[in-house]
């Protein structure tokens, strides 16, 4: 075929196992392109820790195109399907390949790439690179999605065929004429923010051969004893494998082939550790794929709970509590030292994530939203699918969620995570000289071993700012509070009166806070300002509301969801699911999320996958388009409305809830599945 191809890198920085590159290799000569247009993203504008890793990812990825034959053309703008467009006019370009996201913005943006290029003739082809399955693959018997971990992770260990082996680099690229195209300097860090991101070269070092290397390292590694370590918050027990992830420097089907040939080799051994490890660990991995696969089913997912009767919580509007989460400053020291951590380094260890975000949500009561609109800001690792599914997990708002009823005590966690204290002495120095016996705990020592410490508390460590159990009594009341708003709101629907709350989306939308920095000085702001205000460190959580066709929405099956015109405006405020708003509590006494826990061993039945095409062959739907010869997938989820059975233990996600067993009424599931097609 005559002309050149275009290869659209996003989230799929590598030249090893990419299916996009790998068929555009094979066509011919190519172009690849990578084009920078965080203003899409809207409220996520990437922070400044993600956006050092792309700069160094993408010069690292440039690096190996050369040596391959080509160089990466960089293109700034804020509309990448325009600039698509231009490239294709510019180049004479025939065809364009690219790999698929999952997340909603990207869905109706890959959408509209393919009706517009379509439209001028240019044949578009798309493949999965990210997953091990396509969301539309896997369903229950019914031909339904998974509303649970546990069924789609099960049936995803027994699907009739493994997933897609990787793919080898290409051994050379036709470079099409780049003089035609040529790259446009990107710019993404200040001056300000480059003391800062230099730090960040002396742990880390992004690039997809750099993965490669950490893949390598840990599967002949800590993977052994991976589910023996993995709870350590001090030590590199796990594999550190999601930014590169996220950005694609490693495929998932190429971590999940090595480890599947080291289960087969300890499972020969009889070495059960290692078996235990390496089911472990593939739950981490399916956790990844399964908030791939709740965010294209239920693409509302980073905005709204899943479970109906959540969005009637009344949410604690405290920004001085979310002030003091963020700087490290509860008076909880598991909690404060996972907050400096992060703020440092933009890591977490997986258990101190769900350390944090629990106390954030059952303790603290603030909006959930807000706890993960602040670990987008500051994560290397930000995951918009990933943080979503942790974030709605701890605040039980989907089906296999945590008990809301529960709270974690961060001094037990801290004793079960951080036995030795030493977590908390590295990022709590002004705890450092405490002994371990009170390490967790310290408004309990005796004022003797304080002094000796150096310790005042109120002074130089806060005391706690909500005692655990005022927490607890305060959690209770809300969730008292919320299951009389749902009764209320229920009986008005099936009695067909607008008497009562009615629904939750009548109430005003809580705003987000203006202040998210760390400086302790500064002043909190308590009122929304007037308009938009657009800081890279104070991204809003995005309403999509312009993506919805407002003839198309849908109500759940037993509580009227109205999403209309109150939802959020972006970026000024964040509609927190329209929940009911309660004012602060004074108590008194001033506490790629990923979790780990213990799933049920699943066998794997391995099978052959019999496809005509090869290991880079398009992936389809049911709902998919024929074009020039080519499958394009359409994005076409569910039409069904269903509800899912809640059954499991209290033990993680995958493993129900007691709570929403005692309350059977609350699996109704809001399932929003007509995203405009059109974009």
């Amino acid at each position: 075929m005559s002309g050149c191809s275009i290869v659209w890198f996003r989230r799929d920085l590598r030249v090893e196992d990419n299916p996009a590159l790998a068929a555009g290799v094979r066509s011919g000569s190519v172009l690849a392109v990578f084009i920078w247009a965080p203003e899409e993203e809207g409220a996520y504008y990437p922070g400044r820790v993600s956006r050092w890793w792309l700069k160094h990812s993408l010069a690292h990825l440039d690096s190996s195109l050369r040596s391959l034959g080509t160089c990466l053309i960089t293109r700034r703008s804020t509309d990448s399907v325009s600039s698509l467009l231009e490239l294709v006019k510019s180049t004479g370009a025939t065809q364009l390949f690219f790999n698929h996201l999952y997340d909603p913005i990207s869905l109706v943006r890959d959408h509209r790439a393919k009706e517009v290029l379509n439209a001028q003739g240019i044949n578009v082809h798309s493949f999965n690179a990210d997953l091990l399955y396509e969301p539309w693959e896997v369903n229950d018997d019914q031909g339904h999605p998974f509303t649970t971990f546990a069924g789609f992770w099960e049936k995803c260990l027994s699907m009739p065929y493994d997933p897609e082996s990787p793919l080898l680099p290409p051994k050379r690229i036709i470079s099409g004429d780049v003089s035609r195209c040529p790259s446009e300097a990107l710019v993404f860090e200040d001056e300000s923010e480059k003391g800062s991101n230099a730090l960040l070269a002396r742990a880390w070092s992004p690039g997809w051969s750099n993965a490669d290397k950490a893949l390598t390292t840990f599967v002949n590694g800590p993977l052994l004893e991976y589910s023996k370590n993995r709870r350590k918050a001090d030590s590199a027990t796990t594999s550190f494998l999601s930014p590169h992830l996220h950005f694609g420097e490693v495929s998932v089907r190429k971590v999940f082939h090595l480890v599947r040939i080291k289960q087969v080799l300890w499972a020969n051994e009889g070495n059960k550790a290692g078996e235990e490890s390496v089911n472990l660990f593939l739950k981490s991995i399916g956790l990844r794929e399964y908030s791939r696969y709740m965010s294209f089913n239920h693409p509302y997912s980073h905005e709204r709970p899943l479970l109906g009767h959540l969005k009637y919580f009344p949410w604690v509007v405290d920004e001085g509590h979310f002030k003091a989460w963020r700087q490290g400053r509860t008076g909880y020291p598991l909690v404060d030292a996972g907050m400096r951590e992060l703020w440092a380094t933009g890591w977490l260890h997986d258990r101190i994530r769900v350390v944090v975000s629990s106390f954030f949500v059952k303790v603290l009561q603030l909006p959930w939203r807000w706890g993960m609109k602040y670990f987008w800001d500051t994560l290397l690792d930000a995951d918009l699918e990933s943080d979503a599914l942790g974030w709605q997990y701890i605040s039980g708002t989907i089906p296999d969620g945590r008990e809301f009823d529960r709270i974690d005590n961060p001094q037990f966690e801290g004793y079960k995570f951080d036995p030795n204290g030493e977590y908390v002495r590295r990022w709590l120095p002004e705890l450092a000289r405490l002994p371990t016996e009170w390490i967790h705990h310290p408004w309990n020592a005796p004022e003797s071993v304080l002094q000796a410490a150096g310790i005042e508390l109120g002074s130089n460590y806060p005391l706690p700012i909500v005692s655990i159990d005022a927490a607890k009594v305060r959690l209770q009341d809300a969730l008292s509070i919320m299951w009389q708003h749902e009764a209320t709101s229920r009986a008005a629907i099936e009695n067909g009166t607008e008497e009562g709350l009615g629904d939750s989306s009548e109430s005003a939308p809580i705003a987000f806070p203006q202040d998210i920095q760390m400086e302790e000085n500064h002043e909190t702001m308590r009122n929304n300002p007037p308009g938009p205000v657009h800081r890279y460190e104070d991204q809003m959580v995005p309403s999509i509301t312009s993506l919805v066709r407002a003839d198309e929405e849908e109500t759940s099956s037993g509580i009227q969801n109205s999403i209309g015109d109150t939802r959020a405006e972006v970026p000024a405020n964040v509609n927190l699911n329209e929940e009911p708003r309660r004012d602060t509590l004074n108590e008194g006494v001033f506490q790629q999320l990923r979790p780990n826990n213990t799933q049920p061993m699943y066998n794997f039945s391995p099978g052959l996958h019999n496809d005509a095409e090869d290991s880079t062959a398009e992936s389809s739907s049911t709902g998919r388009r024929e074009r020039d010869g080519g499958v394009v997938p359409v994005w076409s989820p569910s039409t069904s409305s269903y509800s899912d059975q809640i059954a499991g233990d209290e033990n993680g996600i995958g493993n129900g809830s007691a709570f929403l067993q005692r309350h059977p009424q609350s699996h109704q599931i809001i399932n929003w599945r007509r995203l405009s097609q059109t974009g």
